[in-house]
């Protein structure tokens, strides 16, 4: 095995809750397990803040794989890229490169900056994709939690991708994991976490709407699969719900899966087995859309 450089990660704050900080220690304890025998490509730029990196890792010999792209989440304030590497060996054992991108964190750099970042991540993954054996016409989005709104957005406001520099028809599907898809809430609660997205995340209280996946839902023809926990929160479950009943109206179409008795940060855990729903669903959409 090889081990990933999990000690040299940056610094940041203590994660707001127990919860949140097992499950960071959980991950990056399996990250540390990647096997040797994949090829690992670290720390690619695509642009100059020391958040603006992604990893690639993959099987050897591979050429023309389709490219999963799944982002950390952490509360758009925290994660590391790193916390997706579990999921690498079962990523290659599907034929698939794998490709986890990080992103400037609020509220130092506050929204839409990780949206920026992820088109900016998208033109630099499509552009080099043919190097590290990936096929740059078959980018599947993905994501948990702060990481799959992201994916949803990126896939959804499809204008701003190609102004980005992501090549037309190059997203083929999206897979948002326990997302939260609608930012705005009336009268959030003092200290909640619906009012940490206005006081730490959001630049400005008024892009809660357009930073809101759930409301690039019309027209969409992108094939959407979204999935969460039985325990997940009421917004994130209310917001998926809410998003498939619009994409359920557009060409794209849509399919959900809520998983019984996984919680927020279990739905992401999950993908530690390779028989998880989701790997299931991953492989359709690549053979629907390949």
């Amino acid at each position: 095995m090889t081990f990933l450089d999990i000690d040299a990660l940056p610094l940041q704050p203590p994660l707001p809750f127990k919860a949140a900080a097992d499950y960071a220690e959980t991950v990056l304890g399996w990250a540390r397990e990647v096997p040797a025998a994949l090829v690992q490509v670290r720390n690619v730029p695509y642009g100059d803040d020391p958040a603006q990196r992604y990893d690639v890792y993959g099987a050897p010999g591979m050429r023309d794989a389709p490219v999963l792209v799944f982002w950390h989440g952490g509360g758009w304030t925290h994660g590391h890229k790193e916390w997706c590497a579990f999921m690498a060996p079962i990523v290659a054992a599907m034929g698939m490169r794998l490709v986890t991108p990080g992103y400037r964190l609020a509220p130092a750099h506050r929204l839409p900056a990780a949206l920026d970042d992820s088109l900016a991540a998208l033109s630099h993954i499509a552009r080099h994709a043919t190097g590290f054996g990936g096929d740059p016409r078959r980018l599947y989005l993905a994501g948990h939690s702060a990481g799959g709104h992201l994916a949803a957005l990126a896939a959804l406001r499809i204008a701003d991708a190609q102004r980005a520099g992501v090549p037309a028809q190059a997203i083929r599907a999206c897979l948002p994991l326990s997302a939260i898809l609608d930012l705005h809430h009336p009268m959030p609660p003092p200290g909640s976490l619906e009012e940490r997205v206005y006081t730490h995340v959001l630049l400005d209280a008024d892009d809660d709407a357009p930073l809101s996946p759930l409301c690039w839902t019309a027209g969409n023809r992108l094939p959407v699969h979204l999935g969460w926990g039985a325990q997940d929160s009421e917004r994130v479950q209310r917001s998926n719900r809410r998003t498939a009943a619009l994409l359920a109206l557009q060409p794209g179409g849509v399919s959900t899966h809520e998983m019984p008795l996984l919680d927020h940060f279990g739905t992401h855990l999950a993908l530690r087995d390779p028989q998880a729903p989701w790997y299931g669903a991953l492989l359709r959409l690549v053979a629907q859309t390949g």
